[in-house]
This record gives C-alpha cells, sequence and structure tokens, in this order.
C-alpha cells in the first residue's frame, strides 16, 4: 500500500506541473483571454429613425351648440354607437319657444299693416287718376304700403330665426362614430356667446387611425410617403403594429432652437385594439444593406486602455506598415494572431445602433476585432496571474 501511494503522489505532481505549464496560454497570455472580441461576417442590416407619436382617429367630430342654455336631458354616452342625425342632448327650449312666439305674433302684427296699407294704395290710386289728390300724397301711399311690406320681410326673418335657435336646442351627431368624450352633464349650463363650446366628441371610424408624430430635421430627409412604418404601444408591449406615411407636413416646429416636422402616419385598427391617445413609439426604415461586411458598434468605440496604445499593440496599422488615418471616422483594432493589437482605418456605412456597415477599409470576413476588455491581468497586454501553488496534501 506505502508503494501506491508514493506512486500516486508522483502522479498528481506531474499533472500539476503540466497543467502548471500550460496555464499562461490558458489564461490569454496571447492577449486573446483579456479582451472580448467577435469575428466579422457578412449580414443584414437597416438603418432606421425612430419617434413617438398619438395614435388618433382620422377624423374627430368636435360637438357643440350655437345657442346658450342649460342640458336639459342626455342620449348618449361614452362609448355609444351614433348614426348621423340622431339626437346627442337637449337644452332647455323654454326661452327659444317664447320668443318665436313673440316674433311670429309680431309677424301677424305687421302683415295685417301691410294689408291695410295695400288696401289704401288701392283705393288712392283711383282717387289719384281722377286727380282728386295730389301725386305727392299718392306717393306717399306708395311708399306706406313698401315700408309695410319691408316690415314684414323683416319679421318673417325674425321669426325663422328663432324657429332656427330653438331647433339649435336639440343637439344631433353630424356624423355616424362611436362617442370618445362627453364633456357635459344634465344641469350643466353651456354659454355659446364668444365660441362654440364642445359639449362631445365622437371618432367617426374607429377602424381606421393616424400617428401624428415629429421627427427631427436630421432624420426627415430619410422619410417618403409610402414607407412602412413599425410602431409598438404600451398596453401591447410584445406586439408589433405597422402603419404608412400618408403626409409630412411641411410645416415646421421650432422648440428651443430644435426643428421637427409632422409626419401622418395611417393604421389599419381592423381588431380595434388601438384606443385614441395610446403613446406609439415609431421606427421607420430608411436604408437597408444586404450580405455586407458587419463590424459590432462596440468595436468602433474601443480604444485600447482608455486611448492610449496598448502595451504590445502594433505601432503600425496597415499591412503596408504606415500608419492609418482616421478616414470615415471609423478605426477598429484587430487581435492577431501573435496577441497583439492592430489598428485598421475604416470607412463606415449605415448603421442599425448595433452593427455597422464597412464599405471599404482593410477588413475582411473572419478577422477578429476587439469589442472590449476582460478587466482580467495588471492591465499590462500580455500579462497573466499565476495560480497559487496546488496543495497536494
Amino acid at each position: 500500500m506505502g508503494m501506491k501511494k508514493i506512486m500516486l503522489g508522483l502522479a498528481l505532481i506531474a499533472i500539476s506541473a503540466l497543467a502548471y505549464s500550460y496555464w499562461p496560454q490558458a489564461n490569454g497570455a496571447q492577449d486573446g483571454g483579456k479582451y472580448k472580441t467577435q469575428v466579422l461576417a457578412l449580414g443584414d442590416v437597416t438603418q432606421s429613425v425612430s419617434a413617438n407619436g398619438t395614435l388618433n382617429p382620422v377624423r374627430m367630430v368636435q360637438v357643440g351648440t350655437q345657442v346658450s342654455g342649460t342640458v336639459r336631458r342626455l342620449h348618449v354616452d361614452f362609448n355609444d354607437q351614433v348614426e348621423k342625425g340622431q339626437v346627442l342632448l337637449e337644452l332647455d327650449d323654454a326661452l327659444y319657444a317664447a320668443q318665436l312666439r313673440q316674433s311670429s305674433a309680431n309677424l301677424a302684427n305687421v302683415e295685417a299693416s301691410l294689408a291695410l296699407a295695400i288696401a289704401n294704395e288701392k283705393r288712392m290710386q283711383g282717387l289719384a287718376k281722377d286727380e282728386y289728390i295730389t301725386r305727392q300724397e299718392f306717393d306717399q301711399v306708395v311708399q306706406a304700403r313698401k315700408s309695410a311690406a319691408a316690415m314684414v320681410d323683416q319679421a318673417r326673418a325674425a321669426v325663422e330665426k328663432d324657429r332656427v335657435n330653438l331647433a339649435y336646442t336639440v343637439i344631433r351627431s353630424p356624423v355616424s362614430g362611436v362617442v370618445v368624450e362627453r364633456l357635459v352633464d344634465v344641469g350643466q349650463t353651456v354659454a355659446a356667446n364668444f365660441q362654440t363650446p364642445t359639449l362631445i366628441r365622437i371618432a367617426q371610424d374607429l377602424t381606421k387611425m393616424q400617428i401624428d408624430s415629429s421627427f427631427a430635421e436630421s432624420d426627415i430627409g430619410g422619410i417618403k410617403v409610402g414607407q412602412t412604418v413599425r410602431f409598438s404601444v404600451d398596453a401591447f408591449p410584445n406586439e408589433t403594429f405597422s402603419g404608412n406615411v400618408v403626409q409630412i407636413r411641411l410645416s415646421p416646429t421650432i422648440d428651443q432652437n430644435v426643428v421637427t416636422y409632422d409626419v401622418v402616419i395611417a393604421v389599419d385598427n381592423s381588431t380595434k385594439l388601438l384606443f385614441p391617445g395610446m403613446t406609439a413609439y415609431v421606427n421607420i426604415a430608411v436604408q437597408e444593406r444586404g450580405k455586407v461586411l458587419l463590424v459590432p458598434n462596440a468595436a468602433l468605440r474601443y480604444k485600447p486602455n482608455g486611448g492610449k496604445n496598448a502595451q504590445g499593440a502594433k505601432k503600425s496599422a496597415g499591412r503596408d506598415g504606415k500608419k492609418p488615418a482616421a478616414i470615415g471616422g471609423g478605426l477598429v483594432h484587430i487581435l492577431e494572431s501573435d496577441g497583439q493589437l492592430r489598428p485598421v482605418s475604416v470607412t463606415v456605412g449605415i448603421t442599425d445602433n448595433r452593427m455597422t456597415e464597412i464599405v471599404s477599409g482593410e477588413l475582411k470576413e473572419g478577422d477578429v476585432v476587439v469589442t472590449g476588455e476582460n478587466g482580467e491581468g495588471d492591465g499590462r497586454a500580455g500579462a497573466s496571474q499565476k495560480p497559487a501553488p496546488m496543495r497536494l496534501f
């Protein structure tokens, strides 16, 4: 048994020594363990612009009143379906009914005066022919008849006005749709002296809605009428809805020197899942590239040791040994097989905020680029931590 224990101990010592000899390579002595890397590959990229917007019915009708009064009766409430011409509410009509009776009585009075003036004119016409009255006296009779006729026309207009005002006390729906808001209640007094108050809001068709959104002037150039739009709402975070750009309004909005433009997006709401007033998070694809070389955005942001050349990095970046010039605003670092970094200037194209298209530069599919550091080692490229001695017994 003693010999077996000795042999076992020697075997463990040999295994430990072998593992220790390979530790530097396993722990990133070639800088592979220190850096976060990614192998470049071909792929598709879509650049998009985003904004927030509000869902609204395509046509929202504000139902108001032409006359003042107290709400006497309500016939509809929130979410009610209404038809064109349907009675929505009624105002107290006592005052307007009294005014109509008064104007009607005045009309009867002036009509009687007109009848008398016409009769007088007929009598005086024969007397004037026989020269029993002067021409001046006859002209006065004619003038009285015309004046009476004008007063009749005026009285009839007053009657018509009072009749219309009386009819205005019954508020009817101008369109067919859905009541989305009721702003008055029974007993409430509404005044129409200065402006028409809104009593009820009706959405004409909730199956067809639109998003009113604002895009910055830097993004508006890539947006075209007819483009497909993807958007989401907080009510259904796991669903993506679609629409189409139908209008880019030319009138800008300027707020604190920031210029934006209103973009109207048509939305099919046949399922009626979307409600008026919901916030829509809009995304519009403005450019697409297929089967292009892509580099992670993290690789374009990476700077060795906070911007200083990493220890062990090659001083010459290009394959020709020349120091790279920053063209296109892109600079990435390739991790060579010997563990050293080689900076490469690139010209970049579109981005989806995660991957960026490489238009030109000394990069190819399969190159390993650095996207960050793992934080291992003592901060020097190529440094490695040796393990603590293994205790066998």
